[in-house]
């Protein structure tokens, strides 16, 4: 074997090592040459995604206790004309690595404002809000809070109705730098939902520091409230901690009557999952006349 080719191969087994949670040492083989492949080819497609209108946004309707509608998530959607829809659980993790969320979380934040508008133009749906999840790369950018209101500015979108979902990855950075960023935000309009908590790196010691509006609950708990074991317990605590905290609490990944209910016992009062609607880039089926 050539010495470029061993370096190549070497060079592939290493990356892979890095990008893995499981292991620091990987050997390679040809599947991982192929993976590396297939990962360039949706980098490559990623990077004319937007202007190719492969992109789009689903809606999931959100709901309080009586079901009545009160607002969607934003989930990004690419379909590609060759490789078909692909999962955002394999195109965000590519996009945040090389840096293409940036451009994809502008186009993301300026079509929601956009919907906003188009909403506010409807008695039906003008009071609806709208989430949608920030990148910790983006929300990072010392020129995010001008950009989110300069774009506000231009589009005429109600700020009292968009709301930032933040993981608990973001406060792994400078929690001082991330608490300016969201005051900075929240005083423009804007709504903070903490999503996930629970999951990851977020303490109790930073809740109490981060000026948040709302507190997802994980699917992940949502789901072992069947199993009545210590994730109904845990998920009780996350409720009554949030509501503790005077913030609004949301389930998501509800999918069962009995899920529902429980999560009421439980002091739930806003919930999203299958349930009450898939996600669906037509919203405004959900409340047309």
């Amino acid at each position: 074997m050539a010495g470029d080719e061993l370096l190549r191969q070497a060079d592939i087994a290493l990356k892979t090592a890095k990008r893995s949670s499981d292991t620091a040492i990987s050997f390679f083989d040809r599947k991982m040459e192929s993976a590396v492949k297939q990962r360039l080819q949706l980098s490559q497609a990623l990077n004319h995604a937007i202007e190719r209108h492969e992109l789009s946004l689903a809606m999931q309707p959100q709901v309080n206790k009586y079901q009545q509608l009160i607002g969607f998530e934003a989930l990004l959607r690419w379909q590609h004309p060759e490789l078909g829809e692909i999962s955002p659980a394999d195109f965000i993790p590519l996009a945040e690595t090389t840096g293409a969320i940036l451009k994809i979380g502008d186009w993301v934040l300026e079509k929601s404002c956009e919907t906003l508008v188009r909403w506010a133009t409807s008695s039906r749906s003008k009071h609806l809000k709208l989430s949608l999840n920030v990148s910790p790369i983006q929300f990072r950018r010392r020129d995010f809070v001008p950009r989110v209101e300069q774009l506000l500015k231009r589009t005429g979108a109600n700020p009292n109705n968009l709301r930032f979902e933040l993981t608990e990855s973001l406060m792994a950075g400078d929690i001082n730098f991330i608490v300016s960023q969201m005051n900075s935000l929240r005083e423009l309009g804007v709504s903070m939902s903490l999503d996930d908590f629970g999951t990851g790196y977020a303490s109790l010691a930073y809740l109490t520091q981060l000026p948040l509006d709302e507190l997802k609950i994980d699917r992940a708990f949502v789901q072992d409230l069947d199993q009545h074991g210590k994730g109904e317990l845990l998920t009780e605590t996350l409720i009554s901690l949030g509501r503790s905290m005077n913030l609004a609490v949301i389930a998501e990944g509800v999918e069962t009557e009995k899920q529902f209910a429980r999560l009421q016992e439980l002091g739930c009062e806003f919930f999203q999952g299958y349930l009450f609607g898939r996600p669906s880039v037509d919203a405004e089926r959900y409340f047309k006349d």
